[in-house]
């Protein structure tokens, strides 16, 4: 069964029992705790040993498992942090983007060398690292993720497969989804209007209301066999916490539906 989950960052203004407990009754699966320095670290890296009671207890309460980590970042000391705290508390994905500009091949060629690195760092503490194509990078459409897909084979590593940014890179994710399959092991969804390098407003990143096919995109998911974790990711400005509910909700009727329909659910 596909796992829904939220990635804490739409919560950036709460805390994390606060964040879980909502999502709980919504009816999540799970969650992706954001450590994403300067934008929402319900993670604090610098600090983790200090917080693993507390997340544990949050998890144990809610019956929660966290199903992966963002931290947004390609500095190896601070994803060396972030494989040990993810090996320390058990959360089994690390999600990051490429770096690098887009359309530039030597920093596509240093980009999947370093991510390469990376991975071996992230198998040395039994966490899979994700990468993800991501608007303006190194990686940034289907070619692109073929070409990182081809270089690094190291079991721990994985595609983070967001049908936004392939969406807003000019393709079609029902379409596209297709050929990175057989790595992606980690989804990170939104919907979003129109093709321009932001996703839009928060409003506009709830599935269902936005110019994506995410019911194609998940048709495709699950009729190649993915059973991994797909969590919401929203990003933008700060939002009430019944504004960050209505997101949450919204997206997760319409995800729940579309898989239900699948069978799924």
């Amino acid at each position: 069964m596909i796992k829904l989950g939220v990635n804490t960052v739409l919560y950036k203004d709460y805390s994390l029992r606060e964040t879980v407990e909502n999502l709980k009754k919504i009816g999540y699966d799970g969650f992706e705790i954001s450590a994403i320095a300067g934008m929402c670290e319900h993670l604090n890296l610098d600090d983790w040993k200090n917080q693993v009671n507390e997340i544990k207890e949050i998890c144990d309460e809610f019956q929660m498992p966290i199903l992966a980590t963002e931290v947004a970042t390609t500095d190896p000391d601070r994803l060396r942090l972030a494989f040990e705290a993810a090996a320390g508390i058990g959360i089994p994905v690390v999600n990051i983007g490429p770096g690098g500009k887009a359309d530039v091949e030597e920093d596509l060629v240093n980009a999947i060398k370093h991510i390469n690195m990376l991975a071996e760092m992230a198998e040395s503490y039994g966490v899979t690292l994700c990468v993800k194509a991501h608007v303006g990078a190194s990686v940034y459409n289907t070619p692109t993720t073929l070409r990182m897909m081809e270089a690094i084979k190291n079991p721990f590593f994985g595609v983070d497969m967001d049908p936004s940014h392939i969406f807003r890179a000019g393709e079609e994710p029902e379409e596209a989804i297709a050929a990175v399959l057989p790595a992606v092991k980690h989804v990170h969804i939104r919907d979003c209007v129109g093709r321009q390098q932001s996703p839009g407003l928060p409003m506009q990143q709830i599935c269902g209301v936005g110019d994506i096919n995410l019911r194609g995109y998940f048709e495709a998911l699950v009729a190649g066999g993915y059973d991994g974790p797909v969590n919401l990711e929203v990003i933008g400005p700060s939002l009430s916490l019944a504004d960050a509910n209505i997101v949450a909700a919204s997206s997760y009727g319409y995800m729940h539906a579309c898989l239900k329909a699948l069978s799924a659910r």
